[in-house]
């Protein structure tokens, strides 16, 4: 990495990355709502049946050791040839694995019909593997302009593919095949524009310190999935396939507006926080103006979502959909409370507490799973989200809390980072709420409750812009000094 791009650092690839989201999930949301409308709900439970199972196999797909990339303080030359064969291997034994599996995990969850669309979607796991190294040099380079090239056509050649197949028939299995061109085509690019030659290799004197980093991460990976999708699982087992689309719409929707920050954030934090590693004070400073950021551009809108959900649903999706607003509402308050974890686990990791996470994933997995089962069979799809919410902001939050305030970092960072949006939010949402109620056509209801929303964050972006212009000073020059990997 030369001293230009140094210079250039997250703050120029914040930006590229800000612009590939924002075009992806706009293009995803044009798509998905086609789709939703072709599929049917039942369809688009199948298919997400597929997604689940796709998802807890990439939860530890390659061990772990693809992070070690990012937060490698010398010259990643020198492990990237182990972590290529790590990642390879193990994503090939995954990807077998799961292919047999598959007729047992769609009898599980009641739908026999995934079986086919599993088998198909499941070669994504050995793609992630191939590229996962490439993805991580450029992650780790603030190469974000680049990214977004290769996502943007990772995004629209699946998305051709999809729809095409979509009205010719073929039902879930149009998104599944879709899914895997548009990732064979945005493998061949990250393979092209890999800073360091693709190599293999397998150095002894790096493959335990990288297994000693990577798989207490793995292992927490899977605990992350299982928290993030186990109320899909206990939406597919106890309400059915179709309850499972309901349910999956409802949590695409919650996760749009925070995810065209917070994704960003996170390609850009590790490796931010990995050149600040040895500087507490900068470290925590940047923490704070990340977290500051992310709370004033994603809280107003995500209350406008979740009093709109109904108008909003019925308008894009149809009426056939209105049963997934029942959920929405929750599952914007679970989705924003987890990217806040999210950023404190990619915080801790750089830190190299990565068995610490582990151990906050898997203390809170053994309240949600009970909480999702009771919230289901009481209270139905409500139920269900008012369980992940719940759990996610009164006991895995807290969680992070303690463990970052053990590492140095005070409470009263988040403080003040929280007073000001959550004041100007909640307005925000008594009026989009009103609106709800008083206008009878779902188009205005939303024009009226979505611009509240906009001049609400624009005001809020403009009085934090002295963390704006903080954000500018991240991807300052890392230490070039070797440290072993430690857990």
């Amino acid at each position: 990495m030369t001293d230009t791009q140094r210079r250039q650092g997250a703050s120029g690839a914040f930006g590229w990355s800000v612009l590939n989201t924002v075009l992806s999930r706009v293009g995803t949301l044009g798509i998905g709502i086609v789709l939703a409308r072709v599929l049917g709900p039942e369809s688009f439970g199948t298919f997400a049946v597929a997604l689940v199972a796709l998802m807890a196999v990439l939860s530890f797909n390659e061990l772990g050791v693809s992070l070690a990339i990012v937060r490698w303080p010398g010259n990643p030359a020198k492990i990237v040839p182990t972590v290529n064969t790590i990642s390879v291997v193990g994503s090939a034994v995954f990807c077998g694995a799961a292919v047999l599996a598959a007729p047992v995990f769609t009898a599980a969850v009641g739908d026999p019909e995934a079986t086919d669309v599993i088998r198909i979607l499941i070669i994504s796991v050995f793609i992630n593997g191939v590229v996962a190294s490439p993805a991580a040099l450029l992650q780790r380079n603030f190469r974000e302009k680049t990214r977004m090239g290769i996502d943007q056509v990772n995004v629209w050649v699946g998305a051709a593919v999809s729809l095409a197949l979509a009205f010719a028939g073929v039902g879930a299995m149009a998104l599944a095949v879709g899914r895997i061109a548009g990732g064979l085509v945005a493998a061949v690019m990250f393979l092209r524009a890999s800073p360091l030659p693709y190599r293999f290799g397998l150095d002894r004197d790096y493959l335990m310190p990288l297994l000693r980093f990577g798989l207490p991460l793995a292992g927490t990976s899977t605990i992350f999935f299982a928290i993030g999708y186990a109320d899909q699982l206990t939406a597919g087992i106890l309400l059915g396939t179709t309850g499972l689309g309901f349910y999956v719409l409802a949590f695409n929707l919650s996760s749009w507006p925070v995810s065209i920050l917070a994704q960003p954030l996170r390609r850009v934090a590790p490796a931010a926080f990995s050149a600040l590693q040895h500087d507490p004070s900068g470290l925590n400073g940047t923490l704070g103006a990340i977290y500051s950021v992310l709370l004033c551009a994603a809280l107003p809108p995500m209350i406008f979502l979740a009093a709109s959900s109904e108008p909003l649903i019925n308008l894009i999706y149809g009426t056939a959909w209105l049963p997934a607003a029942a959920v929405l509402s929750w599952l914007v308050v679970a989705a924003f409370v987890k990217i806040i974890c999210d950023l404190a686990y990619d915080f801790l990791v750089v830190l190299g507490r990565s068995g610490t996470v582990f151990m906050i994933q898997a203390g809170s997995l053994v309240v949600l799973i009970p909480a999702l089962i009771s919230g289901a069979l009481l209270f139905g799809l409500a139920g269900l989200a008012a369980a992940q919410a719940l759990v996610t902001g009164l006991v895995v939050l807290p969680c992070y809390l303690r463990r970052l305030h053990r590492n140095g970092v005070s409470f009263e960072v988040f403080a003040r980072a929280t007073w000001l949006p959550l004041l100007a939010a909640l307005p925000v949402g008594a009026l989009s709420l009103g609106f709800a109620h008083w206008i009878a056509v779902p188009f205005w209801a939303l024009v009226a409750g979505g611009s509240t929303a906009v001049v609400v964050t624009s005001g809020l972006l403009w009085l934090r812009r002295d963390a704006l212009k903080a954000l500018r000073a991240l991807g300052a020059p890392a230490a070039t000094t070797e440290v072993e990997l430690v857990p």
